[in-house]
């Protein structure tokens, strides 16, 4: 009988420890950042930048983009390092923010990184677009060219600006690309997906730093932003009645991540939840150089506002 009680405290603790391991971040085995998720024949497939930092550098090195998918926001399929700025000639440099879209079949995955100095452009950040006839590829350079260089954009006085696209397609069929570091710019697509359809315009949400995430809910346009609302980095949003504006401001909806000074949003709906994506930097040995993604609950009020994220170690349930 002693012995028997004796052993009661360890069964009870392993079962315990069982039960509450934490989900967050999602991806423990890289360094992973950037979260871009895509809903494509029911599996949710996501686009990540990979940190290659060791713990003594003092920025980033971001060597490739992966691809992970789930069907049930548990289990994660790491497909590999599908892309990286050497799949494009005319590239240098890091694998910055990237967001991937599908249209008529084919899955687009724009990119940001830097342009090699040629007589093209004297450097600086480029968005670049890559192209698949699958979500998991193989992804190729879609027009051998950048599609956005620095010399495009003239309004921020310095090389970097030209990073973090996100896509959007309206329900009348335009597309949208959102960019910018310092200020937010936004162009049409045109139905190729690989040639831009009209100027450039640049605008300034409040608080906005980089990192921009455009979707449709409902009648109303969401634009969410990694801010300076304080520093380190935090998430807050506008909303629109049409995709070119006028943006109301509403608020900060995340509060800064644990290590890391910057955060980046990836939001979808999937099986019928709202998911949030963000990084930080918790994994051992993490930081702002090696930072980690994790999901948790997006949840919006009656008004269309969105509920502040609540942060957690526990994540996300399972769904079939």
């Amino acid at each position: 009988m002693k012995n028997t009680i004796k052993m009661l405290p360890i069964l009870f603790c392993s079962f315990f420890a069982i039960h509450t391991e934490a989900q967050n971040p999602i991806i423990k085995d890289i360094f992973t950042a950037d979260p871009a998720p895509l809903v494509h024949k029911g599996i949710l497939y996501l686009y990540t930048g990979h940190d290659v930092a060791t713990q003594e550098d003092t920025n980033y090195k971001m060597a490739d983009w992966h691809v992970f998918s789930t069907t049930n926001m548990k289990d994660w399929k790491d497909h590999g390092a599908l892309l990286s700025p050497s799949t494009f000639s005319w590239a240098t440099g890091d694998a910055y923010a990237a967001q991937c879209i599908e249209r008529d079949g084919k899955f687009y995955w724009f990119v940001s990184t830097f342009h090699k100095k040629d007589e093209i452009s004297q450097g600086g950040a480029a968005i670049g677009v890559a192209v698949s006839d699958s979500p998991i590829g193989p992804f190729k350079d879609a027009i051998g060219k950048a599609l956005i260089i620095n010399e495009m954009t003239t309004d921020m006085k310095f090389a970097w600006d030209d990073i973090d696209p996100t896509v959007f397609i309206d329900d009348d069929g335009q597309a949208y690309m959102f960019w910018g570091n310092g200020s937010c710019k936004w162009v049409k697509l045109k139905k190729n997906m690989i040639e831009l359809d009209g100027n450039i315009t640049t605008f300034k949400p409040k608080n906005y730093i980089e990192g921009p995430w455009v979707y449709k809910r409902k009648g109303v346009y969401y634009l969410v932003y990694a801010s300076a609302g304080t520093k380190p980095e935090m998430i807050e949003y506008c909303t629109a009645k049409s995709i070119t504006g006028p943006w109301t401001y509403q608020g900060i909806i995340q509060d800064n991540v644990q290590n890391s000074f910057t955060t980046h949003p990836g939001i979808i709906d999937y099986k019928g939840k709202s998911y949030f994506f963000y990084h930080n930097g918790s994994l051992p040995t993490g930081g702002s150089y090696r930072r980690s993604i994790c999901v948790d609950y997006m949840h919006y009020n009656k008004d269309g506002t969105i509920q502040k994220i609540i942060q957690t170690t526990e994540g996300v349930s399972s769904v079939k």
